[in-house]
């Protein structure tokens, strides 16, 4: 599989998202770009002190140092979300349908090597990554058509009035996934959440922290505003900054019943929903 990774990075029409994150050295797989991205491209996290190491999980080697953010990175995330919001929502269903469609063509086009980036993230088959890259592609061209579809109710009331209801978007949603399946979960978290018009602020696990950031990549390549969706690295204190923040509006969390139970506890705080 390391062989087959080799060669399909060295092809010269490789995209940026792929050919960025990985150098080979001794048959191994080392990541030296950032992995947070927020505003358009990647970031470099000022938690200099808190940096903790990601291993790959066929191996035990180390595959990369984790940059956990922050409350100031955090801020700049969410800020980069707000901004992206204000245009996003006011397009139409069938505009943001044809930039979810493309990056969703954009998937399909690089699936051997989302997947094979998913095999050294994660340690799972490359038969079960390019199922779970599958999914991915699939879930953002279901909620892309659907889109399309979002309307209000025109209600009749007595005497020749009536009423009417509009679907409106929350505003910055975050995402906070688990290490089984972290491309296909951020897929999962962001196509719901954009089709409606919302943006996000996505962490996905810390010890697969990888691919998160290649979805950000493909998004910004189909033409979505800059900071619509972003990625923001780290573990329980990043994930709290988040759920505290008081620009979010929404928090949808995949993991364990305890962190689930935290983070319930901590949303629930803010006043807003999970």
């Amino acid at each position: 599989m390391l062989h087959r990774l080799a060669t399909s990075l060295r092809r010269p029409a490789v995209p940026p998202f792929a050919a960025a994150v990985r150098c080979l050295s001794s048959g191994s797989v080392d990541i030296k770009v950032p992995l947070n991205f927020w505003a358009g491209k990647r970031r470099t996290s000022q938690e200099k002190c808190n940096k903790e190491n990601v291993y790959e999980p066929a191996t035990g080697r180390v595959l990369c140092p984790l940059e956990p953010c922050g409350a100031a990175e955090v801020n700049q995330a969410v800020e980069a979300a707000k901004s992206a919001f204000g245009h996003w929502s006011k397009m139409s269903g069938m505009e943001r349908a044809k930039i979810m469609i493309e990056a969703a063509h954009i998937i399909e086009r690089r699936r051997e090597e989302i997947a094979e980036i998913e095999v050294v993230n994660n340690g799972k088959s490359i038969t079960e990554a390019r199922l779970d890259v599958d999914s991915a592609r699939l879930c953002i061209e279901y909620y892309a058509a659907l889109a399309t579809t979002l309307a209000g109710q025109h209600v009749q009331l007595p005497g020749g009035s009536f009423a009417y209801t509009r679907r409106e978007p929350l505003g910055v949603c975050v995402g906070i996934g688990a290490w089984n399946f972290p491309f296909q979960i951020a897929a999962w978290k962001s196509a719901p959440a954009l089709a409606c018009g919302n943006s996000m602020v996505f962490k996905p696990s810390p010890v697969t922290p990888v691919t998160a950031v290649l979805l950000a990549e493909i998004y910004a390549m189909a033409g979505a505003p800059e900071g619509l969706y972003n990625v923001v690295q780290g573990g329980q204190e990043t994930g709290s900054l988040l759920c505290h923040h008081p620009d979010v509006a929404k928090v949808s969390f995949t993991g364990s019943v305890p962190t689930g139970k935290k983070v319930s506890v901590l949303y629930t705080v803010q006043g807003s929903t999970l």
